[in-house]
């Protein structure tokens, strides 16, 4: 029986203002909802079962633009409603002024507002109690390599990130950054376009603990890549500081659909990961509603994320528990991997002599589609 799939705080579900208070404009068209006031949004989360909310800074101003009375009904729906903000952002991609970039635009100037508005915003994301701070650069790249030296883009990107963890540790705010790769769109190329990219740069960072990861689904999937992989190495690293799920068909533009609405199986073996992987941070909902759809839909929307995962879930608990599929895995030999390839107190030495039939191992199979197929059959709902 399926009796878990009611949405609780609990769960730890957040969604970004942008992503319900989307207009649904796009390049080729304009937009197809009314803007949606966050404290409307603060208290219709609430009601579907959400753990909280995030924001940019600019998102707050969507239907009040004195900045004062925006934040205090904010943080009044928040009081009232005792939804949370674990993480918040900045935005540093919309205005044309950041059309080069903002950390690592050519124009010093644009590089030194940045910093400031990103301060600002860290300074009302932390007295909101957000303990994440992501940093997406949308904008951070060219469309020639002629126009920008990436090396020192990259010494731009290293000093930005340096000073505002300086500027997190002066003020003692208990807030890690998280960067959020993608490879591409708006800019033709993206810098840190993908999880690896990202791992290698933060080790450069002059405060290389305070800085993680927050991948997307169809970021990496944009690029052709095993998001479910990524996410792993994240974990393995210990640098999965927070997570944007959503749905991707493949290596296209940013489709952004709701969770589960674009690779089913990834998403499947996605949540198995995070649920078994010892992710424990907020299950971060970063979709926008199709742009077909009216004011109702939208809250649709929300509410299937988070029933789509919870959904998962539960097929994971019982892809685990089948017996049929722990046979697989010992068949499989997947459980051996995680034994030492040396025992404790072997050595080198200890391989020298060692006999090995490699004929034998060669002809012998690993049976990993009786197991892929176990997984597919629990996610068609035909087993459990």
């Amino acid at each position: 029986m399926w009796t878990n799939l009611a949405p609780t705080p609990e769960d730890r579900f957040t969604f970004g203002l942008w992503t319900v208070g989307w207009q649904a404009r796009d390049p080729f068209g304009d937009a197809t909802r009314a803007p949606l006031d966050p404290v409307e949004t603060v208290h219709k989360l609430a009601e579907l079962g959400a753990y909280g909310v995030t924001f940019h800074d600019d998102d707050l101003l969507a239907v009040e633009p004195d900045r004062e009375r925006a934040i205090a009904a904010f943080r009044k729906a928040l009081g009232e409603t005792g939804l949370k903000v674990p993480m918040a952002t900045t935005n540093l991609f919309t205005h044309p002024v950041f059309k080069d970039g903002a950390f690592t635009s050519n124009d010093r100037a644009v590089r030194r507002y940045a910093i400031r508005k990103v301060m600002r915003n860290l300074d009302l994301a932390a007295s909101l109690g957000a303990t994440t701070y992501v940093c997406w650069g949308g904008r951070e790249g060219a469309e020639s390599d002629a126009a920008k030296d990436v090396r020192a883009a990259l010494d731009r990107y290293k000093e930005a990130l340096d000073l505002l963890c300086s500027y997190v540790i002066e003020q003692g705010y208990g807030i890690r950054f998280a960067i959020e790769p993608k490879p591409n769109e708006p800019r033709g190329d993206i810098l840190l376009p993908t999880i690896g990219h990202a791992l290698a740069f933060i080790n450069e960072l002059e405060h290389p603990e305070m800085v993680g990861l927050n991948p997307e689904v169809g970021h990496e999937q944009m690029a052709g890549l095993n998001f479910v992989h990524g996410i792993a190495q994240a974990l393995w690293h210990g640098k999965l500081f927070h997570i944007d799920l959503n749905g991707q068909h493949g290596p296209k533009y940013d489709q952004d659909l709701v969770f589960g609405h674009g690779d089913l199986k990834s998403a499947f073996f996605l949540v198995d990961l995070l649920e078994n992987g010892g992710y424990d941070g907020p299950r971060h909902f970063d979709y926008k509603p199709l742009r077909t759809e009216d004011a109702q839909d939208v809250w649709d929307s929300a509410a299937a994320n988070m029933r789509t995962y919870l959904i998962l879930k539960e097929k994971s608990k019982r892809f685990r528990a089948d017996p049929e599929v722990q046979e697989a895995l010992a068949a499989s030999r997947v459980t051996e991997l995680a034994e030492p390839t040396l025992a404790p107190g072997e050595t080198l030495a200890d391989l020298a002599g060692e006999e090995f039939d490699r004929d034998a191992h060669a002809e012998r199979g690993y049976h990993f589609t009786r197991l892929n197929q176990l997984a597919l059959e629990h996610l068609l709902g035909v087993r459990g």
